[in-house]
């Protein structure tokens, strides 16, 4: 399956949560690029995040941040 621009786009929303806390939420504002708006819009539709715009992940979130955090730590150059 080819990385969309959607899919990198709520992949690119999905990794400004931080994996320390459960308890840090973010607010994708309505003047945001109109794709971050619609990468939220998504998340949400997948029950990935709480609100339509932001707000907290949901255990499945919580998840897919994990996996996503792997992912773009097994692809990052060696130091």
């Amino acid at each position: 399956m080819p990385l969309s621009q959607t899919l990198y786009e709520e992949i690119r929303v999905l990794m400004q949560f931080s994996p320390d806390s459960i308890q840090e939420g973010i607010k994708v504002h309505n003047d945001a690029a109109p794709e971050l708006v619609q990468a939220a819009q998504n998340l949400f539709d997948k029950g990935l995040i709480d609100r339509h715009d932001g707000g907290y992940l949901t255990d499945r979130g919580q998840e897919a941040l994990q996996h996503a955090r792997a992912l773009t730590g097994l692809l990052a150059p060696a130091e």
